[in-house]
């Protein structure tokens, strides 16, 4: 039997893992020792099961183990059959029965457990080492953090407290007698006492006008009342209306002897695209006129200048005069002063009877001015 259990490669173990059955019983049977065994009536079972397990037959396999042991099945009534034994034939089994090798915690074969100090790890050591540093240290500054919190460190004051004379009225004579005596001190005043523990928040604030004063505020230029203020060329524009208003009534009231100043006009003859500056950048008039529109360029102080994207369409009109073009057709020509004296001096006279083109456009702007 323990060779076919070599043969399938099975241990004690094993076989005690598979059919529930000690090892040291398996061990018995195949030493052919029934003395192992507590009852002797399981024998016959225990050896038909490892046979069957191993693939013997269960009838010769214990065949052979009674004819090696001497082991005879006994009647179920006789003593042989109990499971109590005697003390001498127990005392007499254990003497002639062999040492069981799977009883004995020292076997070779039996894993050994790994001891306490084998489980620890040099590497953890220096860990744990360096954690319990690192605790110590952050102990050790809180509490040192938490020592000068609460320190509490006393100024020495040259002047003696008043709560001594409240307490004891009656040396207090004698105390500041020969406090004057010994120091030569000079006894505080009233005020001085209030300047001395007088909190800080109590002073009166230091005001420095930052600002000049609200009068001079206008709620018309600042706040939500605000009014837009016009742009310069607006107020320019204004201005220069406010003064021809009054020139007018003044002409209507005087009479003025001045020649009037030359009226001075844009008039397109082709559609083109003209933008009238002032001296200062603002824009006085930007449209494209079409042919036989015209535009009064306004007096003003400084001439304005003109920009044009279609030069050989547009001509100046000075009192009925045409002069022009201003340029070659699709050209666009820029800052052209618009004043009379530029203009008649610049550009050449065109004479309406002999150029049909120029002259209709001239006669529908004159009729859309009338």
């Amino acid at each position: 039997m323990r060779g076919e259990r070599a043969t399938i490669g099975k241990s004690l173990l094993d076989v005690q893992r598979e059919l529930k059955i000690k090892a040291t019983y398996i061990a018995a049977i195949e030493n052919a020792d029934p003395s192992v065994f507590e009852t002797q009536g399981f024998i016959a079972g225990y050896v038909r099961s490892y046979a069957r397990y191993l693939g013997l037959d269960p009838e010769w396999a214990f065949a052979r183990f009674c004819e090696e042991s001497g082991f005879s099945v006994a009647h179920g009534m006789s003593p042989a059959a109990s499971i109590k034994r005697t003390a001498t034939t127990a005392a007499a089994a254990q003497k002639t029965a062999p040492k069981d090798p799977f009883a004995d915690p020292n076997a070779t074969f039996v894993p050994r457990g790994q001891g306490f100090f084998s489980r620890i790890e040099p590497g953890a050591l220096g860990s744990t080492a360096v954690l319990l540093g690192l605790l110590g240290l952050i102990g050790y500054g809180g509490w040192s953090v938490l020592q000068e919190i609460q320190k509490v460190t006393l100024a020495p004051v040259e002047e003696a407290p008043s709560v001594m004379s409240e307490v004891a009225p009656l040396g207090e004579s004698t105390q500041m007698a020969a406090l004057d005596e010994s120091i030569g001190l000079a006894t505080p005043s009233a005020e001085a006492f209030d300047r001395l523990y007088r909190p800080q928040a109590l002073d009166l604030p230091v005001l420095v006008p930052r600002d000049g004063p609200i009068a001079t505020l206008d709620p018309r230029s600042v706040g939500v009342l605000a009014v837009p203020q016009p742009s310069e060329s607006e107020s320019r524009l204004e201005a220069l209306s406010t003064q021809m208003a009054e020139a007018a009534l003044i002409e209507d009231e005087v009479q003025v002897t001045a020649e009037d100043v030359p009226e001075l006009a844009l008039v397109a003859v082709l559609p083109s695209w003209v933008r009238v500056q002032a001296a200062d950048g603002s824009v006085i008039f930007e449209k494209v006129l079409d042919a036989g529109e015209r535009y009064v360029v306004p007096s003003m102080e400084q001439a304005p200048v003109l920009r044009t994207g279609n030069a050989g369409g547009m001509y100046f009109s000075v009192n009925g005069q045409a002069y022009g073009p201003i340029g070659a057709s699709g050209v666009v020509v820029k800052n052209i002063a618009l004043s009379v004296p530029d203009v008649s001096q610049t550009f050449a006279a065109v004479d309406l009877d002999t150029d049909a083109r120029v002259a209709d456009a001239f006669a529908v702007a004159q009729n859309t001015a009338e």
